[in-house]
């Protein structure tokens, strides 16, 4: 089966409004793409991933709504089993959901958290999803938590990793990995992937992952320099040298150079690209469509 294309709505964006968040949600569910996803910062100029998708899923009536990714150690599970109950319930099951660490402190100072023992937090909060989807009470005398579920067993959980301890302890609890390599590159994504494979076999899981994984591009006018742009300022916060440092490298920016990484990832394994494209226009959609329509 051909490797599926999703597309990251452009939730950092200081250019949204209203016009062009409902373009976006229509375009993706009439289009070609098999995903609608939307990561998720609390610093910076990004748009609320929860209030996003929500409107997404009442919006939509095709397309797979996925949060990528809930930074989960930052809310209390309870939380996030809610929204992604009630998100799948608005979708009428199409949600699947992604979880990770995340990788900026500065967020967890936002919501009141502290980023320590993140990993082994996320551990615990997916199993207490889990009992809480299962109508277990998390409180006594308590009640279950709704709202019921669209699908037994609740939505898909994916698990936003990429090093060999992350995906390790991943590959007990999850579905399925998001795997990340930010200018496409062949050789970082076959690896992760393989690894995907290797720790779903010593955890003896008896399903296969599901296989989804993601770039930056660009198919706007002046992809290139907006390419580095978007980069640049989404990584500054790491600082001023290794975000123009990376941003520099990124070069996803011509239909050549973007098919040449789907076509990687798909040969690595990836059944599920999605693509983070580096502004709002709707040049992007029209240039990733027509690579689609060109890869048949």
């Amino acid at each position: 089966m051909a490797m599926k294309i999703g597309l990251c709505f452009p939730y950092t964006q200081e250019s949204l409004d209203r016009e062009t968040i409902l373009a976006w949600f229509k375009r993706v569910d009439e289009g070609p793409f098999s995903t609608l996803s939307c990561g998720e910062r609390m610093i910076g100029s990004s748009v609320d991933m929860m209030a996003l998708m929500g409107a997404a899923a009442a919006m939509t009536s095709r397309v797979r709504i996925v949060p990528t990714l809930y930074v989960l150690p930052m809310h209390p599970a309870i939380k996030v089993a809610k929204h992604a109950a009630t998100l799948d319930l608005i979708a009428d099951g199409r949600v699947s959901i992604t979880v990770g660490v995340g990788g900026r402190v500065w967020d967890y100072y936002c919501m009141e958290k502290e980023p320590v023992r993140r990993y082994a937090k996320m551990d615990e909060q997916v199993a207490q999803i889990r009992r809480v989807w299962a109508g277990e009470i998390p409180v006594e005398g308590g009640e279950p938590i709704g709202p019921a579920l669209v699908k037994p067993g609740g939505p898909p959980i994916l698990a936003g990793v990429m090093g060999p301890k992350s995906t390790a302890r991943a590959a007990k609890w999850a579905d399925g990995v998001y795997s990340w390599s930010g200018n496409g590159v062949a050789e970082e994504m076959q690896t992760q992937q393989q690894r995907v494979v290797e720790e779903w076999e010593k955890a003896g899981r008896d399903t296969a992952p599901e296989r989804v994984a993601g770039f930056w591009c660009s198919s706007a006018p002046n992809a290139d320099e907006k390419l580095k742009a978007y980069v640049y300022k989404y990584l500054k916060v790491i600082g001023e040298k290794p975000a123009k440092t990376i941003a520099g490298m990124c070069d996803r920016s011509t239909p050549d150079a973007i098919m040449a990484s789907l076509d990687a990832y798909e040969e690595a394994g990836v059944e599920e690209c999605w693509l983070n494209t580096a502004t709002a226009e709707m040049a992007e959609i029209d240039g990733i469509e027509a690579i689609i329509a060109k890869r048949g």
